[in-house]
């Protein structure tokens, strides 16, 4: 990272858009997992010309009711839309949808616009941007902070940087997904923002299951545990909002667990290239880890409760 940037343009802060364009651009979305379908949805419900497309393409089913075309590849979808946003799983699934056979980079010409929404490694965005803007294209990063519901509801917030003239352009779009953009400079510092986010919401929520364990294995209450962390400084929407369901045992997916570890052992592999020791993090991973490897992945990632409570 010693010869790249962050924030050199803005600093993180809000950025207003110029203008809305005086008509909608069409919209491509790759990616209908939980995130993806649920922002372009939001999209769709705004009145934008969407087509979608997915590699299991039955995910694209629920989009196509709400009024989506499907496209064949993601080499169709990009010849055929004006702005193309993805929102993929993990570094590998990233390239292969960019690079691999009918990918975006075989649909990509001159001025077709790319946004990257997936949470990857810095690594990843930059090779991919390189390769969208040396075929002429442009390129745009802007994974997310928020989950399944702020997703649903336009309250994601949006780690943008790439080309700034790019995300001042796409912005009336950003702003049906998010409450807020940050522009934060070169192509890759919005994948270090968004592992750095991750990487502390997941030692927050290990640390949450070993106080509720240790505390009930005391004696104590586990709703007066966190009623009062409720009512001190450690108080958060996280522990409010997945406390009381992991006391239940539910653990439906607004962000699944398997997710989650990728994100931290990414930001334990960033502190590696930068020097930075992580022994939080990397406890952290191993008890994602272990609930992986307990058949938890595909639950949501409050589900590590269930192995760290384990006797």
């Amino acid at each position: 990272f010693g010869s790249s940037f962050c924030g050199r343009q803005t600093n993180g802060r809000l950025q207003r858009p110029l203008g809305i364009m005086a008509e909608k651009p069409t919209v491509g979305y790759i990616g209908m997992g939980i995130m993806g379908s649920a922002m372009a949805g939001r999209l769709i419900d705004a009145g934008y010309a969407v087509t979608v497309w997915n590699r299991s393409k039955e995910k694209c089913e629920p989009l196509e009711k709400k009024g989506a075309k499907v496209a064949d590849s993601a080499q169709d979808l990009v010849e055929t839309c004006d702005v193309v946003f993805s929102c993929t799983s993990d570094p590998a699934s990233a390239r292969a949808v960019v690079f691999g056979e009918k990918g975006v980079l075989a649909g990509i010409a001159k001025g077709k616009r790319y946004i990257d929404m997936s949470t990857v490694d810095e690594e990843c965005v930059i090779e991919i941007a390189e390769a969208i803007t040396a075929s002429g294209g442009r390129f745009l990063e802007a994974p997310v902070s928020g989950s399944k519901g702020p997703a649903l509801n336009g309250q994601l917030v949006i780690l943008s940087a790439g080309e700034e003239a790019l995300q001042k352009e796409v912005q009336p779009m950003l702003d049906i997904l998010g409450k807020r953009t940050f522009f934060l400079g070169e192509a890759g510092c919005g994948a270090r923002m968004k592992l750095v986010v991750n990487m502390v919401m997941g030692i927050n929520m290990v640390a949450l299951c070993e106080g509720l364990s240790v505390g009930q294995k005391a004696g104590l209450s586990g709703k007066d545990i966190l009623e009062v962390i409720k009512e001190g400084a450690i108080a958060s929407p996280m522990y409010g909002l997945k406390g009381p369901k992991m006391l239940e045992g539910d653990f439906a997916p607004n962000f699944p667990l398997k997710h989650q570890q990728k994100d931290v052992r990414l930001a334990v592999d960033m502190g590696d290239k930068v020097g930075q020791s992580m022994p939080l993090a990397a406890a952290c991973n191993e008890a994602f880890k272990a609930a992986r490897a307990a058949g938890k992945g595909d639950d949501d990632f409050s589900a590590v409760y269930a192995t760290v409570s384990k006797p």
